[in-house]
C-alpha cells in the first residue's frame, strides 16, 4: 500500500491513497482549531465546520445535504482544537460529485444570516447534551486547568456568551484568515487512480488564487503549577480524572509513552489499572488512560468512575501503578509482550478505514508524509526498557499531576 502526493500552483497539497475498496473518503483538513480563535471568539471554529453545511453561492442547504445522500454517500466534519476536517464517503464512481461539492463548500461557504441563528440553536442543544454527561465534560474541563492562560484551555463548542455574537461576518472573518490553499490539505482514500485525481482536484480546486497566507503564531502554554479541584456536582457516581502534560506529535518520545499508555491503562482488559481497580477490588466499571499530543504539547489523563468513598482508595492503587513504572525496568518479556499487544490493536484499528482515512489527512497536514503500519511497527520494535523507565519518570512524577474530580 503506497501513497502519492503532488502540490498544486496554488499551493494547495494533495496525498492519495490507493485502495482496492469500492468506497473512496475524500476530504480537506484545514490547519485551523479552537486554539486560533481570538478571546472573543470561543467556539466559532466549530460554529463554522457547522455553518459550511447551510448555504455556498450555489446551493442552499437543502441542495447541499441531498448531493451525497442521493447517492447513498455521507457528508461530514468535525472540529479539534487545531484542525478542521470536511470529508465524504461515497462509492468510487460518485467520486467527481464529491469533490466537486467539497470544493463548493470550503471555499464558497456564504453564512447565510437567516441559517445563522437557527444553528446557534442547535449549538446550545449540543454544549447543554455535553453538559449533561459528566464523563465527557470532564474532559474538556480538565484541559482547561492544564492549559489555564492559553487558548488550549477553551472549550471547542465554546459557550453561548460567544456564539451569540457571531455573525456572517465573523464567519467570514475566520475563514478569510485560515480557509487558504496554503493552510490545507485534500486527502482521498480509494481506487481512483492518481491521474484521474490531479485532474479532478485542478478542475475544482485550481481556480482558487494564491494568497498571501500568514497565521498568528500559536502561543505554546507555559507551564502552571498542578492542582486539585474538586466540584461538587450532586452526581450518583464521581468522576476523576488524573493527568499532565504528554509529549507533542513531533517528540520522538511519545511513541514510547503510547507504549506505556497502553500497559497502565489502554483498551485491554489486562491494562494494569483495570486488573488492579476492577478486577481484584471490584472499585471501578471503566478506568482508562489516553494520550492527546497537539504540534506543541500534550495531554496524559487517566480517567476513572467510582462510589464517592472510594475515590482515595482508587488514587492510592493508581499512583501505586504509575510508581511501579517509574521504579522498576520492564524485564525482556515484560517489553515483548507489551510491544506485541500494541502492533496487534494498531493492526485490527487499521482494518477501519475512515480512521486511515482521517489519519493520512492529519499526518500529511502536519507532516507533510504519512506512515503506514510497517514504520509505525518499526519505531515501537526500537523502544528500549531505559527508554521507557526514563519516559514513565518524565511524565508521571506524582508532584506535576493535576486532579479534577467531580462528585
Amino acid at each position: 500500500m503506497q501513497y502519492e502526493t503532488f502540490s498544486l500552483e496554488n499551493k494547495l497539497r494533495v496525498i492519495h491513497f490507493f485502495s482496492n475498496s469500492p468506497v473512496s473518503y475524500c476530504g480537506f483538513a484545514v490547519n485551523a482549531g479552537t486554539r486560533d480563535e481570538e478571546a472573543h471568539q470561543q467556539g466559532l471554529a466549530h460554529f463554522i465546520e457547522h455553518m459550511l453545511f447551510k448555504g455556498t453561492h450555489k446551493r442552499k442547504a437543502w441542495h447541499i445535504l441531498n448531493r451525497m445522500e442521493n447517492v447513498g454517500g455521507e457528508l461530514n466534519a468535525y472540529t479539534t482544537k487545531e484542525e478542521t476536517f470536511l470529508y465524504a464517503v461515497c462509492l468510487s464512481e460518485n467520486i467527481e460529485r464529491a469533490i466537486e461539492l467539497l470544493s463548493d463548500l470550503i471555499f464558497n461557504s456564504r453564512f447565510p444570516e437567516m441559517e445563522i441563528d437557527k444553528e446557534k440553536e442547535v449549538v446550545f442543544d449540543e454544549i447543554n447534551s455535553y453538559r449533561d454527561n459528566p464523563s465527557e465534560m470532564i474532559f474538556d474541563e480538565f484541559e482547561n486547568l492544564l492549559f489555564k492562560g492559553n487558548e488550549m484551555g477553551h472549550n471547542i463548542l465554546g459557550e453561548e456568551t460567544s456564539l451569540n455574537t457571531f455573525t456572517q461576518a465573523s464567519c467570514n472573518e475566520f475563514t478569510s484568515r485560515f480557509y487558504h490553499p496554503e493552510n490545507m490539505i485534500f486527502f482521498h482514500f480509494g481506487q481512483m487512480p492518481l491521474p484521474k485525481i490531479i485532474r479532478l482536484a485542478r478542475k475544482y480546486f485550481q481556480k482558487e488564487k494564491v494568497n498571501v497566507f500568514s497565521r498568528n503564531k500559536r502561543r505554546t502554554p507555559e507551564a502552571v503549577v498542578p492542582v486539585k479541584e474538586i466540584q461538587n456536582k450532586g452526581l450518583h457516581q464521581s468522576h476523576v480524572i488524573v493527568g499532565g502534560r504528554g509529549y507533542s506529535i513531533f517528540d520522538t518520545k511519545k511513541t514510547g509513552l503510547y507504549l506505556l499508555n497502553n500497559i497502565i491503562g489502554g483498551p485491554g482488559m489486562n491494562s494494569r489499572l483495570n486488573v488492579n481497580l476492577r478486577e481484584r477490588n471490584g472499585l471501578v466499571y471503566t478506568v482508562e488512560s489516553g494520550l492527546t499530543s497537539y504540534t506543541d504539547t500534550g495531554v496524559f489523563t487517566i480517567y476513572f468512575g467510582c462510589d464517592h468513598k472510594e475515590i482515595d482508595k482508587c488514587l492510592v492503587l493508581i499512583y501505586k501503578e504509575l510508581k511501579k513504572l517509574r521504579d522498576i525496568k520492564l524485564t525482556s518479556l515484560q517489553l515483548q509482550a507489551a510491544v506485541k499487544q500494541l502492533k496487534g490493536q494498531l493492526g485490527i484499528a487499521s482494518d477501519h478505514r475512515e480512521n486511515i482515512a482521517m489519519g493520512l489527512g492529519k499526518s500529511f497536514l502536519h507532516f507533510n508524509k504519512y506512515d503506514g503500519l510497517p514504520e509505525v511497527y518499526r519505531k515501537i520494535d526500537a523502544l528500549t526498557a531505559s527508554q521507557l523507565l526514563d519516559i514513565a519518570n518524565e511524565i508521571w512524577d506524582e508532584s506535576q499531576l493535576f486532579h479534577l474530580i467531580y462528585k
